[in-house]
């Protein structure tokens, strides 16, 4: 039956939803409260420049293609998507990097220049990680997290052990090489949580790195949300920005609308893909499901500090993707995770978008992107962000051994109090809820509301989890929930 659904929000897990529902055969409306649609993938354009705002990086491309599969359609239709060589660097001192190439060939070969017999334990680990990616990513993550039992397959049975070992303890058990170490733990930071929180099971981010590779789309990760915004406009979806959500509306316990901007609009189902702590705070406190303290129990991902800079130079010696881990990343870890405070000596991350995308700087100029990890809740000011911009563009400088402080035209920057500004964000966390042993699946919010009917969720604090792979993932989940109880 033909149903008006509302979606608030409009990141990758509404756009997909709304595809999703409206290729179903409903009537959906999308609800965005800042002016530009793409929820925490928004892009800055200034001075010639443009920057993506979110997500920079583009892993696991199959999930793409399977999404925009499922509406006869292929990436390619949208956007033109390269894939990068080098994927990534990452420097560990003065001059000092190891580089991340774009075949599984390629990178044994760097392992072994590193640390002598390693490529074989690497081909080991990868093929590993390659049986979890296909149990993980072609099975298990495409299960609404409604029971225990979704874990509970032939294949799962014999990978129970990876549930209860951590990829901090597995990685370390076969390599002994520090920095090799560093390389195989950073992938896992996209699920939101320490190596040494992360189940073993999740080593299909390792293969996702290095089997997969690391892609661009021309023009940026935007690219992806004009896709989607483009096919959920074929689809008939509307969209409404500039209205932020004032409060859900409840009748007799069914979600029956919205309000923004002052007004009603009415509807049969709700959906939210907003921030999934924000979304019950537009409800009155009888239908909550999750109290406070459930929230300040839970283990986020972490926050960003990140600055937007133009140069009037091209950069050197470094990639597309370039990781600075030349300090102590587990006392980085613990001001995160342990004893929530700005890091004394930040790791930090840097795109070069334009290293590989005319399209997004001036002829001859540069635009990056510099990120620092932080714990969300922190305070946040202008000083500590100014504080710590100079911190790693002096590292910066020494580390690739040029100057380009006198070479920067501008930057903007972006921390905690802007992702609870611009994304209603809780704590103004980044990524969502990092994926932990004891947040997994039916562990993880759970996409339909239990108190309200008609009221679901997505996005990344639900299931399956982070990132923007698992995101599209969500808006597939919790359209095919929607269609199962409301096929009537």
């Amino acid at each position: 039956m033909k149903r008006n659904i509302t979606i608030i929000g409009s990141g990758f897990s509404s756009l997909a939803a709304a595809c999703y529902l409206a290729q179903s055969g409903h009537n959906v409306t999308i609800f965005e409260k800042n002016e530009t649609i793409g929820g925490r993938a928004r892009q800055l354009i200034r001075d010639g420049f443009t920057f993506d705002i979110g997500p920079t990086w583009y892993w696991m491309p199959d999930v793409f293609e399977r999404f925009f599969a499922d509406f006869n359609k292929k990436p390619s239709d949208y956007y033109q998507l390269e894939k990068l060589n080098p994927a990534y660097s990452v420097y560990f001192g003065k001059n000092d990097f190891i580089t991340i190439e774009d075949t599984l060939d390629k990178i044994r070969a760097a392992f072994e220049k590193e640390e002598p017999g390693s490529s074989k334990t690497l081909q080991k680990f990868i093929d590993k990680a390659q049986d979890n990616y296909n149990v993980a990513i072609k099975d298990l993550v495409y299960n609404p997290g409604v029971s225990p039992f979704e874990l509970v397959t032939a294949k799962t049975f014999k990978k129970i052990d990876q549930f209860f070992s951590t990829i901090k303890k597995d990685v370390r058990k076969e390599f002994k090489n520090d920095r090799l170490v560093k390389i195989l733990e950073f992938p896992v930071l996209f699920l939101g949580a320490k190596p040494s929180d992360t189940p073993s099971f999740y080593s299909f981010m390792n293969y996702a790195d290095f089997g997969l590779g690391t892609f661009h789309p021309k023009k940026g990760m935007y690219q992806v949300i004009l896709a989607m915004e483009t096919m959920a406009k074929d689809l008939g979806v509307t969209f409404k920005t500039n209205s932020p959500i004032e409060k859900i509306l409840v009748s007799n316990k069914v979600a029956s609308g919205v309000i923004t901007n002052g007004k009603t609009y009415l509807s049969d189902i709700v959906l939210s893909g907003a921030d999934y702590h924000h979304t019950e705070t537009l409800l009155d406190q009888e239908y909550k499901q999750y109290s406070e303290a459930y929230w300040n129990k839970k283990t986020f991902a972490p926050s960003s500090l990140l600055f937007y800079v133009g140069f009037d130079k091209k950069i050197k010696n470094v990639n597309h993707h370039t990781l600075f881990f030349d300090v102590d990343f587990d006392k980085h870890a613990e001001s995160i995770y342990d004893k929530p405070e700005w890091p004394e000596n930040p790791l930090f991350y840097a795109s070069f978008p334009s290293i590989t995308d005319s399209h997004v700087a001036p002829e001859g100029k540069e635009a990056g992107i510099f990120l620092v990890p932080l714990a969300p809740g922190l305070k946040d000011n202008t000083k500590l962000r100014m504080t710590y911009f100079k911190k790693i563009i002096d590292r910066f400088e020494d580390l690739t051994s040029q100057n380009v402080r006198d070479h920067i035209l501008f930057k903007e920057s972006f921390c905690v109090n802007d992702f609870i500004k611009d994304y209603n964000s809780y704590k103004g966390n980044a990524y969502g809820m990092a994926n932990t042993l004891l947040q997994t699946a039916f562990l993880r919010p759970k996409l339909k509301s239990s108190k309200v009917k008609n009221l679901y969720f997505t996005g990344q604090l639900t299931v399956p989890g982070p990132g923007v792979p698992p995101s599209l993932i969500s808006g597939k989940l919790v359209a095919e929930l929607i269609n199962k109880h409301h096929a009537n």
